[in-house]
């Protein structure tokens, strides 16, 4: 059903996974260390990556942030650590979900069925959150912005803003219906699967990446509105 890389120095992990997400029908590589395992994403992009924290040559968040500069695929993250701080900093460089080991091979594949649904791998488009009159892939324009989900294309003013697969809906969410307020359960239900929890902070570190990558081509970049204990709205000029 999709090409998956996984980067893992743990035989154990990488086998036992392996193996379930096979008997899914996705097709697996998989590599030992960081280094290598950015290499073979760069040279051969597959449909998600799942990425482990602690690794050898270079750890998994080095390789989230380097995959980043160049690429938007989705990737997931698993660390044996249980630290509040690791789970932000992957959020803020772009992961689209994190799992903590140890985990359960079921939940592993609902993760992985479910960020494939959202980037479109299993065969779908993804729908328009709340989707109405703009449809669920024709382009959707406000004021300097432009989306388009059938081509997971985003443009402020002209210029190409790379997004993630979960900033993109997000952000998508928002834009559908400026001046109106999207508490974070809404942005939640818009962006993830139903069966895949996520808090708060979550979608505060998306938000927080989205607008640093907008103000990256305009600095000037205030169209996200933060309505503090309530949740976020588009503003449209």
């Amino acid at each position: 059903m999709a090409k998956i890389t996984l980067v893992d120095d743990d035989e154990n992990i990488v086998t036992s996974v392996s193996l379930a997400l096979e008997s899914h029908g996705h097709e697996v590589k998989a590599y030992y260390d960081g280094a290598s395992g950015l290499a073979a994403l760069e040279n051969e992009p597959p449909d998600l990556a799942i990425l482990d924290v602690k690794m050898p040559r270079m750890d998994g968040m080095e390789v989230l942030r380097r995959l980043r500069r160049t690429s938007d695929l989705p990737v997931i993250i698993l660390t044996s650590k249980d630290e509040e701080i690791d789970e932000i900093l992957g959020f803020n460089l772009g992961a689209d979900d994190y799992m903590h080991k140890p985990f359960s091979q079921r939940l592993l594949i609902e993760r992985v069925r479910a960020v494939l649904r959202r980037a479109g791998a299993e065969g779908e488009i993804p729908p328009a959150a709340g989707s109405g009159e703009e449809g669920g892939s024709r382009p959707l324009k406000r004021g300097k912005l432009t989306l388009d989900p059938a081509r997971h294309d985003c443009l402020w003013d002209g210029k190409p803003v790379k997004l993630t697969v979960t900033e993109f809906l997000l952000l998508q969410s928002l834009a559908q219906r400026p001046g109106f307020v999207k508490s974070r359960d809404n942005l939640m239900d818009a962006a993830y699967d139903d069966q895949v929890y996520v808090d708060d902070r979550t979608i505060d570190s998306h938000i927080k990446r989205m607008r640093k990558k907008f103000r990256e081509v305009d600095p000037e970049f205030d169209a996200i509105e933060t309505l503090y204990g309530v949740g976020y709205r588009y503003r449209e000029a």
